[in-house]
């Protein structure tokens, strides 16, 4: 069965092993920052640094980090960990 609560560490976690690099701080958020390396195309992610992130701000990082499906994304991320 697939997990989908993760904490903000392991959000973090599995998307820096797939290229996002750090692009700031604010608070107790992160920012991440992908540059496809075709395209050119850039996508911003923010993560709150919380022990267990709620599923719906979950679907929006999974959105901005170009995720199609929910579900899909928290698989990968759990396989990534």
């Amino acid at each position: 069965m697939v997990r989908t609560t993760f904490s903000g560490r392991e959000i973090v976690k599995a998307l820096t092993r797939h290229k996002f690099e750090p692009a700031g701080r604010t608070g107790s958020h992160v920012q991440l920052r992908y540059e496809h390396p075709e395209t050119d195309e850039v996508r911003m992610v923010t993560v709150p640094m919380k022990s267990d992130i709620p599923t719906g701000t979950l679907q929006s990082i999974a959105k901005q980090s170009g995720a199609k499906d929910f579900h899909s994304w928290c698989e990968w991320v759990q396989e990534t960990l």
